[in-house]
């Protein structure tokens, strides 16, 4: 087998993301034949041992690929130093441990909707970046009412941190006495991007659920439980089924 990059390796392996296996290696936490190994270095897992925080590094899992409804209060991440609620705790014990699941992406913990979980690397980054194009879909409840032209200001892409934001697919949906209902459809995905835009043009958020990811619709999904994914769904994301 071809030497591959390590984060790779260690993504395929079901460990973590492949941003989490970079961070491993810039803490020294990976090993390859007992030398503490560098972001960039690369090994063959057929040849090479290779260990994680001292743990040799557990063979390619089984493809996994799941759809979970997550609710408001439960973190994505796979452990909690605080003690939360994981979103790994709505799975059974079979599929916590071993399995290599980790979250495709994030919603913050105030935040609800469809959430994907998957063991593999290249899985996961496929979903992810914004060359695959997997738009989602958001149904967001804001404080107030917003003016049409509030409205258009969002659609066009208002700028965060200094750096400009890209153009939104955003749906009326209703306006209330106290609030309002809108749909987003977004290419991007920064840190607390809805909430914090929603924040900058005085609307705070009062509600926000994923609807969609891409092709894929949460649709009766009951909220705090999950469903794997058929061969059909694995191929509407662009990626490869299991056997």
């Amino acid at each position: 087998m071809a030497t591959e990059r390590l984060q790779k390796l260690i993504a395929n392996a079901g460990l973590c993301s492949r941003r989490q296996a970079e961070q491993l290696l810039n803490q020294g936490l990976v090993q390859v034949n007992g030398a503490v190994a560098q972001l960039g270095d690369r090994a063959d897992p057929e040849r090479d041992r290779i260990t994680v925080r001292g743990e040799p590094l557990a063979a390619r899992p089984q493809p996994l690929l799941l759809l979970l409804n997550k609710p408001v209060g439960v973190v994505c991440s796979c452990h909690d130093p605080e003690g939360r609620t994981t979103v790994l705790d709505l799975l059974p014990a079979e599929l916590r441990h071993g399995s290599g699941l980790h979250p495709v992406g994030r919603l913050d913990a105030n935040s609800r909707g469809a959430l994907l979980l998957s063991n593999q690397g290249e899985v996961t980054l496929r979903l992810t970046h914004p060359r695959y194009g997997h738009r989602k879909t958001y149904r967001v409840w804001v404080k107030g009412q917003p003016e049409d032209r509030v409205l258009e200001r969002w659609a066009a892409g208002v700028p965060l941190d200094g750096q400009a934001s890209q153009p939104v697919g955003l749906m009326l949906i209703q306006r209330r006495p106290q609030a309002t209902e809108i749909e987003l459809r977004m290419g991007e995905g920064r840190n607390r991007q809805i909430r914090r835009t929603a924040e900058a043009l005085g609307h705070p958020v009062l509600d926000l659920q994923r609807l969609a990811i891409g092709p894929l619709q949460l649709g009766a999904l009951p909220e705090g439980r999950w469903r794997r994914l058929d061969r059909q769904e694995w191929q509407l994301l662009n990626s490869t089924p299991p056997p």
